[in-house]
């Protein structure tokens, strides 16, 4: 039986390990790699090869290899605020809870990339960014069924109930207002996750 956790916050494999994981032999995994079919790079001086995590989730996608065992059971969370004392607060609040996983950035052409890369399961996001504002970063996520699964709350000043109205419209899932407290905040994050 594979320990989930052995893998779960592993950046790079070995060939032995990713055939563990996908449940296939070692030589079906240097075949994929010798072919260029799994991405990955030799150990200098050695004929080891190594699978870089992000290399073997889009393998194991692109093969319809299920993601358990990669799994860290942690829920993914991205903050996107451009006050870097808000997304400092919450970041540090969010990991040491210990159920999650936080990237954060400030910008929402950032808020796109990572939600391609980190696929979060919620994203914490502000109306007013310094270059869109989030409700368009909203309606972008909403149309790309890809991130049917993500939930979205608005976390901003703005007090306008038109606003906000509008906000709920584009797809967000709630709207907190600024200053807000961190336990409710939390509350509603575990709700909307059913954590």
């Amino acid at each position: 039986m594979v320990d989930k956790r052995e893998y779960a916050n592993k950046q790079v494999f070995t060939t032995g390990e990713v055939a563990e994981i996908c449940n296939v032999s070692q030589q079906t995994i240097i075949r994929c790699f010798d072919s260029g079919k799994l991405q990955g790079f030799r150990v200098p001086g050695s004929k080891f090869r190594r699978i870089p995590r992000e290399a073997l989730v889009q393998f194991m996608k692109e093969n319809d290899i299920p993601l358990d065992l990669l799994d860290t059971g942690k829920r993914k969370i991205l903050i996107v605020d451009d006050d870097p004392a808000i997304t400092e607060m919450l970041q540090d609040v969010l990991e040491r809870d210990g159920r999650f996983e936080v990237k954060a950035t400030n910008t929402g052409y950032e808020a796109g990339i990572l939600t391609q890369s980190f696929n979060p399961d919620l994203i914490l996001l502000d109306y007013l960014l310094p270059d869109i504002n989030g409700n368009i970063v909203c309606k972008t996520i909403r149309e790309n069924s890809a991130f049917s699964h993500m939930k979205i709350i608005f976390v901003s000043g703005v007090v306008n109930p038109d606003e906000v109205e509008q906000l709920i419209k584009s797809g967000a899932d709630d709207f907190i207002k600024k200053p807000f407290d961190v336990e409710k905040l939390i509350s509603r994050i575990t709700e909307l996750l059913n954590i």
